[in-house]
């Protein structure tokens, strides 16, 4: 998949508390379906440089994500790069006011040829698409109960 997937979602609450939900990368298993462990490889576990791996799944297909922060604009972006299996980028955007927070997440991705390369990219598009909205949408119910 050489063109991006990007997924828009409004949250109800200030910047800042979407900042602290998102900013907690070991947390991201809590509301990304896909997400099923991080292993952080660096001592930190925030802020550029950061590298971790993500047990990924979705349906039978299971991979480990390689991932190093390369973006960390605080309380405005997290980037990241792909280095497994599958490569790539990846980012988190937040635009906010007061009460109300705009999250867009981005991806761009390259399949391995055991995965069918650019026909399976293109093909696994509505899925992520799919995924991506949902744990978007898991991220705004998590932050709503708290």
């Amino acid at each position: 998949m050489t063109s991006p997937i990007t997924i828009t979602v409004e949250i109800h609450a200030p910047l800042e508390r979407v900042w602290q939900e998102l900013a907690c990368i070991e947390d991201h298993v809590e509301w990304m379906a896909d997400a099923v462990a991080i292993d952080f490889l660096s001592e930190q576990h925030t802020g550029l440089g950061t590298t971790f791996r993500c047990a990924t799944k979705i349906g039978f297909l299971r991979t480990n994500d390689l991932m190093t922060i390369d973006q960390w604009e605080e309380g405005h972006r997290i980037g990241v790069t792909h280095s497994g299996a599958v490569t790539g980028t990846g980012v988190f955007e937040l635009a906010g006011a007061d009460t109300s927070t705009t999250v867009t997440w981005t991806e761009v991705l390259k399949f391995p040829w055991w995965m069918a390369g650019a026909i399976g990219a293109w093909c696994a598009r509505p899925i992520f698409h799919w995924i991506w909205r949902r744990n978007l949408e898991a991220l705004r119910s998590r932050i709503a109960s708290t």
